[in-house]
């Protein structure tokens, strides 16, 4: 069950494991989607409700009560801010359900032999159904309003979501094996996510940062250097028609692809840890 030492020959091992596993791995995340919204009324609907609700929260208060949506150059701020919140609620579901996959799956994880890795799959599978519900949304509302501009910058949107998943994924591996020994992991990411969550102009847009950023060019590429902060500015910047009239950071896509080729590198270093700690799961649970 558990894969050889060698980094490469190892991580190859465990990816190829899970894919021999898929079918079992699409039948959990349908359960883990059907358990959610089991016995309710709205069902699928719940999936909708709560970035509709901060939706509706962050655009009364930042937008109306602040101002932020009065600004010039910010015409149609719902779509800016929901295509901002769409991307992000993907990786924090995937991160934070992530983490504790693991401990929830505990039963399953003592009894049988089975790739470990599946769990955290597992929740970025079912983060994924919502993501495409919400997203579903998303386009609509982009095509009743703004409309959406067809031109080699729509490259960004799949790029930003390859970059969340992949980030989502490694972030999954680590902190989920290591909230099998450290149990305020799971708390503590929590709370992390609550301040990422404003690390990323998701409610508030890009230019209005700049000035700051100007007398701090080194916390500026800081701030860039988060893979999250850049990929919901690339959905932004295909969702939101009127961006063009807006200052984006230079080398967006560059920033992506190389967000994206050290986001790889953490996902087989994460995936590593996780099949070494995986060997203790089941006396620590």
């Amino acid at each position: 069950m558990f894969p050889p030492q060698g980094f490469f020959r190892g991580s190859l091992d465990s990816f190829k494991e899970i894919w021999h596993r898929r079918e079992l791995l699409n039948l959990l995340v349908r359960r883990e989607i059907r358990a959610k919204y089991k016995d309710s009324a709205l069902g699928l609907l719940w999936s909708l409700v709560r970035p509709l609700v901060m939706l509706a929260i962050y655009y009364f208060v930042i937008g109306q009560i602040l101002g932020v949506a009065r600004a010039p150059g910010m015409d149609y701020y719902a779509i800016y801010m929901y295509a901002g919140l769409t991307v992000w609620s993907l990786f924090q579901e995937s991160v934070t359900s992530g983490t504790g996959s693991i401990l929830t799956n505990a039963g399953i994880v003592k009894k049988t032999a089975l790739p470990r890795e599946i769990f955290p799959l597992t929740s970025i599978g079912a983060a994924l159904f919502n993501f495409f519900v919400q997203l579903i949304i998303l386009i609509v509302a982009v095509a009743l309003t703004c409309g959406f501009n067809l031109s080699i910058n729509f490259l960004h949107f799949p790029l930003a979501v390859i970059v969340i998943l992949v980030w989502a994924t490694a972030l999954a591996f680590f902190l989920s094996a290591l909230n099998v020994y450290l149990r305020d992991v799971q708390y503590l990411t929590e709370v992390v996510l609550m301040i990422g969550f404003y690390l990323s102009p998701i409610i508030y847009p890009w230019s209005m940062a700049l000035p700051w950023f100007a007398s701090h060019p080194v916390l500026r590429e800081i701030y860039l250097a988060n893979p999250v902060t850049l990929a919901v500015m690339g959905t932004q910047r295909v969702m939101w028609n009127t961006s063009n009239a807006n200052p984006w950071p230079s080398y967006l896509a560059y920033r992506l692809l190389i967000a994206l080729a050290i986001g790889l590198i953490a996902l087989l270093l994460a995936q590593r840890y996780f099949s070494r700690m995986q060997r203790n799961f089941a006396q620590e649970i």
